[in-house]
């Protein structure tokens, strides 16, 4: 097994398999995001996007939380507006078809980000969360979104990522109330896709993130690139969207048959395995 790793500073990474985890460390304080620990992270999944060792990222925190929100030292100091402001106009943005300008904790990049919620994910580190492609809890997860209880606004789009994924009226009330929701009840809300043993965390997500890498590496790029690119328009013009995107990808060549039907009876067989 290949890998690499970076286990110095406020944010490390580990490469192995075709993975690279992202790891947020600044465990003392709950992983609070300081102005140089956003622009850690902005850098380290920029790295990971030029690096053609990594097809997938995992985001996570150094336990025991996930992200505790914004550090308010650096927020009171102006530290977080400049360190805003320097990845808002960050030079070198990843070259991707989709690119919204948008702000967002991340540089654009294509290749799939999920987040592995090993703790608590508050406001700041709620947003950080919702701008994962999707969530996977432990058992000892909670989310809140706290804005309002502290006095500031989002800034990173958590008043429309978190109603899509749990509704709007769900997320009216984490947000004027500052309540926290358990793992499972963020399950049952649509927030995350799985909830797993605290201690199995990771390996849970490498095995997803495996089965990602297991995939056509173009044609996942590709749907995820759809889906972004839905998600900017209205839901009639989302159909007409995956509609050019396929007349592109066949255009280009992506439906090679020999490969397609190479790619079908490992489908089958893998099919057999999963429900056998």
């Amino acid at each position: 097994m290949d890998s690499q790793a970076d286990n110095s500073g406020l944010v490390t990474v580990e490469i192995a398999d075709s993975v690279a985890v992202i790891r947020l460390n600044r465990p003392e304080v709950r992983n609070a995001l300081s102005a140089e620990l956003m622009l850690d992270i902005y850098k380290a999944v920029s790295a990971c996007e030029a690096d053609d060792a990594v097809q997938v990222m995992i985001l996570t925190g150094s336990d025991p939380a996930f992200c505790a929100g914004l550090d308010l030292k650096d927020l009171a100091s102006g530290k977080l507006q400049k360190a805003f402001d320097q990845i808002s106009a960050a030079p070198g943005r990843a070259e991707i078809a989709v690119d919204s300008g948008l702000p967002s904790p991340f540089p654009p990049h294509r290749k799939l980000m999920i987040g592995a919620i090993n703790g608590v994910a508050v406001t700041g580190g709620l947003e950080l969360a919702l701008a994962c492609d999707f969530l996977v809890a432990s058992d000892r997860a909670g989310f809140a979104d706290t804005h309002a209880r502290v006095g500031i606004m989002p800034a990173w789009g958590l008043t429309v990522m978190l109603p899509q994924a749990i509704g709007v009226r769900r997320a009216r009330e984490m947000s004027v109330t500052g309540n926290y929701v358990d793992a499972a009840t963020a399950l049952d809300w649509g927030l995350v896709n799985h909830v797993v043993p605290h201690e199995g965390l990771l390996l849970f997500c490498l095995k997803l993130a495996a089965d990602v890498c297991s995939n056509d590496s173009a044609g996942v790029k590709r749907l995820l690139q759809t889906y972004a690119e839905g998600s900017l328009v209205t839901v009639a013009q989302a159909w007409g969207v995956e509609a050019d995107a396929g007349r592109e990808w066949y255009k280009a060549g992506g439906g090679d048959l020999d490969e397609v039907e190479r790619r079908r009876q490992g489908i089958i067989e893998r099919g057999r395995s999963q429900t056998d």
